[in-house]
């Protein structure tokens, strides 16, 4: 009998900026236009050389959706040499790419061709779904539209990029609701394939907002959601959770398969009072599972050779790196 396997990355959490075009009723992340609001050029490099000399192997993107919307942003991101956020992250890629860090970002919503730009620097990409209800907690955020969620998904299909999405439990959804939701995931990887990942990630109430005080999904209810998710979604999909934010011990055993990415050296910035733990933490998460290191791209994606020619000589270099039997240990 095999043994029971769960991966994860490590990684650099690059938070380009904590301006965003969305007013989520559960977000400590996003900020007003301000002086700091972007983080400076220095300033991820530094964290790029740092995270590459111990050992990480992916550089996290993210930032508010849609900066450039919010009135001043543009200006003080001219300041920096760039016209928008994408160009900056653009070029940030490839400087993690020269430090042997592959790229996967989360920018919130954008165009197809957008993504199709991003893609030839990017080994993977990502969006949470969240939900497919209409939920108070989104009632200000137009980029949290179901709709308009589901045709960004759809567009990373279509261009083969490495996905990961997921859904956010407790911000107001039923369990019908999240039965929907990972149906339309599973659909969508159907159609396309390129859903490596579905991340269930419980909801933790932040002060100063306006679901400060909203009740927390307890451990039993987001166990039964992952089973729903492993039940429901094709076995080449993993399921992950972060295993910060809840029991991740006890979670494992409901059908996670996946850590997702967790930084030696950065913290969770959109979950700040939420420590990562450290790779000989997760060795206790997984228990008697076999914890193994992988990349931002998962390996049926690397065998299919969806990825930029320039992109191919570092995931070629590193994906032989972590085979290296002790490198997850």
């Amino acid at each position: 009998m095999h043994r029971r396997v769960i991966t994860f990355s490590r990684n650099a959490f690059l938070p380009l900026t904590t301006v965003c075009a969305n007013r989520c009723g559960y977000c400590c992340f996003r900020t007003p236009v301000q002086e700091g609001c972007i983080m400076p050029p220095g300033e991820a490099i530094r964290t790029l050389d740092a995270s590459a000399a111990i050992g990480c192997t992916e550089a996290l993107f993210t930032f508010g959706e849609r900066p450039g919307a919010m009135p001043g942003f543009t200006p003080l991101l001219g300041k920096l040499g760039y016209a928008n956020i994408l160009d900056y992250v653009y070029d940030l890629s490839l400087a993690a790419v020269r430090r042997g860090l592959l790229p996967h970002t989360n920018a919130g919503i954008l165009t197809y061709e957008e993504l199709d730009r991003l893609r030839g620097v990017n080994a993977s990409m990502g969006l949470m779904l969240e939900t497919t209800a209409d939920v108070a907690a989104h009632r200000d955020s137009p980029g949290k539209d179901p709709a308009i969620r589901i045709e960004m998904i759809e567009n990373a299909g279509r261009l083969s990029i490495p996905f990961t999405t997921g859904i956010l439990v407790g911000i107001g959804e039923t369990m019908e609701d999240r039965e929907e939701s990972l149906r339309v995931i599973r659909d969508l990887h159907r159609r396309f394939g390129h859903i490596q990942e579905v991340i269930v990630q419980n909801f933790c109430p932040k002060p100063e907002t306006p679901m400060a005080d909203a009740a927390v999904p307890g451990t039993s209810e987001l166990c039964a959601t992952i089973s729903l998710a492993r039940e429901l979604l094709p076995a080449d999909v993993a399921v992950q959770i972060p295993p910060n934010l809840a029991d991740a011990a006890h979670l494992v055993r409901c059908g996670v398969n996946d850590l997702g990415g967790v930084s030696p050296l950065t913290i969770d910035y959109v979950n700040p009072e939420h420590p990562w733990p450290q790779i000989d933490e997760l060795r206790l998460v997984a228990g008697d599972a076999e914890l193994r290191e992988r990349l931002c791209i998962y390996p049926q994606y690397i065998e299919k050779g969806w990825y930029s020619p320039l992109l191919e000589p570092l995931i070629r270099d590193l994906a032989g790196r972590i085979a290296v039997p002790g490198r997850g240990e």
